[in-house]
């Protein structure tokens, strides 16, 4: 499977319901066809740097995805037919990925914190207590 990212971006006059499908809309397009999504960042309403469809502002999506070379032909007529897509872009991160692999390095920053052990603390009192008894 090849990696891809796509950011697309969304009009910022979007009511809550109608964001959510357009999100849930292109993920299910990547895996009806043979495609895992990774991971999706929702940057949310930015500015832009230029007005697009006579809007200055827009919400971001950032889409990393794994799937066989003909998915993003698939992804990008469908952002370029849905009237509610103002822009996007993708692309070609790597040739071969594994996308279980993938997941774990592209994993939230909270999910690492947790599977991370909890060994700093007591090396850290330890550099601590060493201090102490060097200054004493």
């Amino acid at each position: 499977m090849r990696f891809y990212e796509t950011l697309y971006l969304l009009p910022p006059d979007l009511s809550q319901d109608e964001y959510k499908a357009v999100v849930e809309k292109f993920n299910g397009i990547i895996e009806k066809n043979g495609g895992v999504v990774i991971r999706i960042d929702e940057w949310g309403k930015k500015d832009l740097a230029y007005q697009v469809r006579k809007f200055d502002k827009g919400f971001y999506i950032l889409l990393q995805y794994c799937g066989p070379p003909g998915i993003t032909f698939l992804l990008e007529r469908d952002l370029r037919l849905d009237d509610r897509v103002m822009k996007y872009q993708t692309i070609k991160l790597r040739d071969k990925a594994d996308p279980e692999q993938l997941k774990k390095e592209l994993a939230p920053e909270e999910v690492q914190e947790e599977e991370t052990p909890a060994t700093d603390e007591p090396e850290e009192r330890e550099e601590e207590s060493g201090m102490t008894q060097e200054g004493a």
